[in-house]
């Protein structure tokens, strides 16, 4: 049993072609994103190496990056740890989050078409296929593309740029409160798609400020208990 613990077939194919160093980097991102490693999982190198197929350099390269941007700490004569997030940061993250969702669901509302209501409709029918099933995994997949979708729609680059860059973080919040969360998740979306279907834009600006709210309160109930 290697102590990375990682999951049967949760490692992922690392993309050619592209630089080694960033394949493993965003690799090692999407198994902590995704939690197949856990918060304050023991990362080692060697262990890394040998699931991802490549030298140890790239990994210690990856593990470095992950630690200037927070998703790794690495502790003098102990070696690299997932970062474990405390409430506050947690806070604060899903608090800029509301920010811009709410008004990329504004923005929606103004800006939506035909195809893209069905693009929110379709999404949102797999979501609910997927909380049936208790997939979890596609059900935090199939969330981050909604609300990217709702971002498309709103047509702001700056805002998409800024959305992009708390993204990951977000999902990384989100999967643990997934199934929490379940089809009441998709509930609140369905209102929202009315909302942006009707181009009533303080309606959807108030209902993803009330969507991206209960996510922001289930994580700190789980984390309080």
């Amino acid at each position: 049993m290697l102590s990375t613990g990682l999951p049967q077939g949760a490692v992922p194919r690392l993309e050619r072609p592209g630089p080694l160093r960033d394949r493993v980097y965003e690799a090692l991102l999407e198994l902590i994103t995704t939690r197949a490693l856990q918060p304050g999982q023991h990362l080692v190198e060697s262990e890394l190496a040998g699931h991802l197929g490549v030298s140890r350099q790239p990994v210690r390269e990856a593990l470095q990056r992950l630690n200037t941007e927070g998703w790794v700490d690495l502790r003098p004569a102990q070696g690299a740890f997932v970062h474990e997030p405390t409430e506050e940061e947690a806070d604060q993250l899903l608090t800029v989050r509301t920010l811009l969702e709410a008004e990329a669901a504004r923005l929606a509302a103004v800006n939506a078409d035909e195809a893209g209501v069905a693009a929110l409709e379709e999404l949102c029918a797999q979501g609910e296929r997927a909380v049936a099933d208790d997939d979890v995994d596609a059900a935090v997949a199939l969330n981050a593309r909604f609300h990217a979708t709702i971002m498309d729609l709103a047509g702001n680059a700056v805002l998409a740029e800024l959305a992009a860059q708390v993204d990951r973080r977000v999902r990384w919040y989100y999967t643990p409160v997934a199934r929490q969360r379940g089809g009441q998740s998709w509930v609140e979306h369905r209102e929202l798609i009315a909302a942006v279907a009707g181009h009533d834009e303080q309606r959807a600006t108030r209902l993803m400020r009330e969507h991206t709210e209960h996510t922001r309160r289930s994580y700190h109930e789980r984390a309080q208990s």
